[in-house]
């Protein structure tokens, strides 16, 4: 596991700045990004790759430029076409997003001049196609830049501060902590190890995993193009891993569950998981956390995000917060802004999908019919 690239100090602009649009292979983007406070994996561009990957559609990569040629600010966006009919309401419509399907991707700038700028360029972009400008931002970063933004609070965000020293790292009070030991033992008890994936194949077994825990949730999944193309794209510059928890069973070796984590700067986020269900009770998933986050504190990592939750979602809230995280609210701006302060896709993972498709049929279809269904979905979000 590579240690985690900290900021650098970065040169702040003058005047003269132009926005310009950025080549794929530029190395000034991703310069920027791994000098860049505030950075996220989701700035890559390994992760624009992926994303490009999944749904055939080059990213619109905006960079203010400098005149001696450095750049002191980007904005990674992509269009979406949206949910047909108004489904989800205007949140969820055709839009220009930094960056859909992302938690968080949006400006990066030296100054507030500098996101004013980006943002101004990226507002006319939106209103030349006729699209609404929807920026992804972890805090109120961008309230007040630019007339006609609007931000609001999304979803709460758990996050779990890491210790320099991962002995040190602690889950709450004594109880807390001490459940939460007993279960990383139990597993242990159990037989289970953690390793890393080596190859594809070890992707491939990943993502039936992953399949089936969506179809058990009753939730479209993302394509395997979109997991194969951030292998190949972010693996080799250590920002993915993808950590398989294991078991010999009848003399066979038995995949239980597996995290794919994506790591820049000062954090890992836990982006997607997968774990076969009939091995719930021996506590993989509890195993799986203990090690990434003490791997991640070693690695240099401060903060461990488990990512968001849906109003309403009291289990997966739960299970988050037992690991003793902090709640962030994130933002969503947007120019024109939302009607009626909407500022979710209006239950679009716990209401629609049920009314469309019987949860019990959904649950017993095959998964490479919830593939498809999932691909067919994330085409419009």
């Amino acid at each position: 596991m590579s240690v985690a690239s900290h900021p650098k100090p970065l040169p702040r602009g003058s005047g003269n700045r132009r926005v310009v649009q950025i080549d794929t292979q530029d190395p000034r983007w991703d310069a920027f990004v791994l000098a860049a406070p505030g950075a996220t994996v989701f700035h890559h561009t390994g992760w624009l790759a992926a994303l490009e990957h999944e749904n055939g559609q080059r990213p619109l990569k905006l960079a203010c430029e400098e005149p001696d040629g450095t750049l002191s600010g980007i904005l990674p966006l992509m269009v979406t076409r949206g949910l047909p009919l108004g489904t989800g309401g205007a949140s969820a419509g055709r839009r220009l997003s930094s960056l859909p399907r992302t938690p968080v991707a949006g400006p990066l700038g030296t100054s507030e001049a500098v996101l004013l700028t980006l943002v101004e360029a990226a507002m006319a972009h939106a209103r030349s196609s006729r699209l609404r400008l929807q920026l992804k931002q972890a805090a109120r970063t961008l309230d007040d830049v630019v007339p006609g933004l609007q931000g609001g609070p999304w979803r709460l965000s758990y996050v779990k501060p890491l210790p320099d020293d991962p002995d040190r790292l602690r889950f709450g009070k004594s109880r807390n902590h001490a459940r939460i030991a007993w279960a990383v033992r139990k597993a242990q008890r159990e037989g289970l190890r953690v390793r890393d994936a080596t190859n594809e194949a070890d992707l491939r077994d990943w993502y039936r995993l992953y399949l089936d825990v969506n179809r058990w949730r009753g939730l479209p999944s993302r394509p395997y193009r979109l997991f194969q193309a951030a292998w190949e794209h972010l693996r080799p510059g250590g920002f993915l891993r993808l950590l398989l928890v294991h078991r010999e069973q009848s003399g066979r070796d038995l995949l239980l569950a597996g995290a794919m984590l994506l790591m820049l700067g000062e954090t890992t986020f836990y982006a997607f998981n997968g774990r076969l269900k009939e091995a719930l009770h021996l506590r993989p998933n509890d195993l799986l956390q203990w090690h990434a986050m003490r791997d991640a504190a070693a690695a240099g990592y401060r903060w461990y995000d488990f990512g968001e939750v849906e109003e309403g979602n009291e289990g997966l809230a739960g299970f988050k917060a037992k690991w003793d995280t902090e709640t962030r609210a994130l933002i969503r701006y947007h120019a024109p802004p939302l009607p009626c302060d909407e500022t979710d896709y209006k239950g679009l993972g716990t209401r629609i999908w049920p009314r469309r498709i019987a949860l019990g049929a959904w649950h017993r279809m095959p998964l490479s019919v919830t593939a498809f269904a999932g691909d067919r979905v994330y085409r419009f979000l």
